[in-house]
């Protein structure tokens, strides 16, 4: 038998027997005998990844690539060791050079189909995980898969179609179940995917990621204890699901009557929970010598979403040679609004798929002086980062209406009406107040015109809520059913997404009927893109606001459409969100501080159409001027809080 003969056979056998380190050893014995043996290589690649020695296993592998260049195996283990070194355009070369020589092999296809959704390229992802299909049409997880991708992708219905062709081949798989009821949701049939979740809990009774998914969805519902009971199952299931713990953090703000001091302390449970987690504390970097401050933004929503609209029209007007931006993006993807912004920051990384331990190393080897969490505890936060302490000054501000818990984070940035001084003890971050307000909307791109007082053609006066049935809770319904009666003939307009399903408008209209609104005055609204959305507001004279979760984009677009908002002003950061956006638009008056305030501040305006009508031919213009829209001012406000953060001057 040959040395070469003698080399394979070891080498087979060791890797059968999944003994790595006997097969690293032997790979390098034969090696040093055998140097120009491709197979050998690859081995030694191999052996070394399975102990976690990425390096010498990268070494090994390109090694392999250049010794056997017709082999589809080395291509595609040298493309995954590229991937996971985060060298994305080598690790597409041999992915696609591997798939060129072995059409037929999924391994390849996979790897690329990883590195497309991690560069956000998800049409692309979807399209290779539709081969694999192709190439196993009996494989339940391929369609899963392929179902992930085009969800990634926002190509939902058929998302729906690949997770149904999943259960079809295996009726019991519980993530396609999981799967196929999150896409439900999106598609606006919420009741469906509650029964979808329900099947799946019953496959997988203690599935933590099913629990929280359910509860998202009850949430939106205003089914809050249900909500929460679900939180507390996934945690008590799984305990290192941040997911679960923020998601129930996130709940407690729609539940009236909930005390800001328990939502601190169940914030600081979660804070304790990533301290205990997070590695060894990293020495932030030193001020720059050359004066500028540089700061970070963590957030998976720099896009079109209620935080990408807030930080648009500031960035336009941000002082980049005084203050340095760079972005952290949390979630994979891009829109048009991130691409706009995109050039506002001196740096952009996705750090979707690193660790906690990677992305703050990389923060620190940036030399961010302030990390700002843009998400709170809201979807794609990264809050446990922050307990790494990459940064001299960390810092919370937009997108999210509540301490983080996190004693990390020193600073939470609000405004003098968001925030009373007696009430900073509810949070565990100190109150960074900025001058005028601690929200700046960006107009909408979508150019849609105020239309006339809708009144001043039907002859009654409608009101409005844009707002998803978690805020409108009962109490809410009991107010405004109050207006209601106050105001005759009046109507109520309701659109979200939930309505577009039937079974949730008649769930809907049995809580009417327990408020006392005959149904008859209500008229019910699916919610479509944002300019059939905007266009909308012609249908509606007065907004009625919600509570303790008052609308922040709906006001805003209400405001900039010409219609007046009713809020009721809280007691906390989240429920005096309307009192904050209309006292920074100048409009004090309709914001009412008690519920018989509330009624009487609608009845008033319902009362005057001349007068109506008035306000909202002029409304855009004054809130315009408004500090509300303008970016420049923020900007510098905004700036200038960061640079005293850093310097450690108020």
């Amino acid at each position: 038998m040959s040395a070469e003969q003698d080399a394979a056979a070891e080498i087979t056998r060791l890797y059968q027997q999944n003994r790595f380190a006997e097969l690293e050893a032997a790979a390098r014995r034969w090696i040093s005998q055998l140097p120009q043996q491709g197979f050998l290589w690859k081995a030694l690649g191999v052996a070394c990844s399975a102990q976690g020695k990425q390096a010498e296993a990268l070494d090994a592998k390109q090694k392999a690539a250049a010794l056997l260049p017709d082999d589809a195996e080395a291509h595609s283990n040298l493309a995954n060791a590229l991937l996971e070194a985060h060298r994305i355009a080598d690790a597409e070369s041999h992915f696609r050079r591997a798939i060129e020589l072995d059409p037929q092999s999924v391994n390849p296809l996979r790897g690329l189909a990883t590195l497309l959704l991690q560069a956000g390229r998800f049409k692309e992802a979807a399209q290779c995980r539709h081969r694999i299909c192709v190439l196993q049409p009996q494989n339940a997880s391929a369609f899963n898969d392929w179902g992930n991708s085009l969800r990634e992708a926002q190509e939902m219905p058929t998302a729906k179609l690949a997770y149904e062709q999943a259960l079809q081949l295996e009726p019991k798989l519980a993530e396609s179940l999981t799967n196929l009821a999150n896409t439900l949701v999106d598609l606006g049939m919420p009741q469906q995917a509650e029964r979808r979740y329900r099947d799946a809990l019953r496959l997988q009774p203690q599935r933590a990621e099913i629990h929280s998914n359910l509860g998202n969805l009850l949430k939106n519902q205003g089914r809050h204890a249900q909500a929460l009971e679900c939180y507390r199952n996934a945690m008590r299931f799984n305990p290192e699901f941040a997911g679960a713990q923020t998601n129930y953090m996130l709940a407690l703000n729609h539940v009236p009557g909930i005390a800001p001091g328990f939502i601190k302390s169940e914030a600081m449970a979660f804070g304790r929970w990533a301290n205990a987690r997070a590695g060894t504390r990293l020495a932030p970097a030193a001020p720059s010598p050359d004066g500028i401050v540089r700061v970070g933004f963590v957030s998976g929503d720099m896009r079109r979403h209620p935080v990408g609209y807030f930080l648009e029209g500031m960035l336009r007007h941000w002082p980049r040679d005084r203050v340095q931006l760079h972005a952290y993006a949390t979630a994979p993807g891009e829109d048009v609004l991130t691409q706009r912004i995109k050039s506002s920051f001196d740096g952009w990384r996705v750090i979707a798929h690193w660790s906690d331990e990677q992305a703050a190393s990389q923060i620190v080897n940036d030399g961010i002086d302030v990390l700002v969490d843009l998400s709170g505890h809201t979807a794609h936060n990264r809050l446990p980062l922050f307990a790494w302490g990459p940064a001299r000054v960390q810092a919370t501000w937009l997108g999210y209406f509540a301490t983080t818990g996190i004693e990390q984070i020193d600073w939470l940035v609000s405004d003098d009406v968001s925030i009373r001084p007696e009430e900073d003890a509810n949070f565990t971050e100190r109150i960074w107040r900025l001058p005028s307000t601690r929200l700046c909307f960006t107009a909408p791109e979508e150019r849609v015109d105020v239309s006339p007082l809708p009144a001043g053609r039907s002859g009654f006066v409608t009101f409005g809520s844009f707002q998803h049935l978690g805020k409108i809770n009962d109490e809410v319904l009991a107010l405004w059913s109050r207006v209601l009666r106050e105001v005759p003939r009046s109507r109520l307009r309701v659109q979200n997404v939930q309505l577009g399903e039937d079974e949730m408008q008649a769930l809907f209209r049995e809580r009417l009927a327990a408020a006392a609104i005959d149904e008859k005055r209500v008229s019910f609204h699916s919610r479509g893109p944002r300019i059939a959305y905007l266009k909308a507001h012609a249908e509606v004279d007065i907004l009625l606001d919600t509570f303790p979760y008052p609308g922040g984009t709906t006001t805003c677009e209400a405001l900039w459409m010409g219609v007046p908002t009713i809020t009721l002003a809280g007691n906390t950061l989240l429920s005096r969100q309307g009192e904050s956006l209309l006292t920074a638009a100048g409009i004090t008056r309709w914001i009412a501080h008690s519920p018989h305030d509330y009624v009487a501040k609608a009845v008033d305006l319902a009362g005057d159409i001349d007068r109506l009508a008035v306000i909202r031919a002029q409304l855009r213009d004054r809130v315009k001027r408004s500090a509300l829209f303008d970016g420049p001012r923020f900007a510098n406000d905004l700036a200038q809080a960061f640079v005293g953060m850093a310097s450690g001057v108020r």
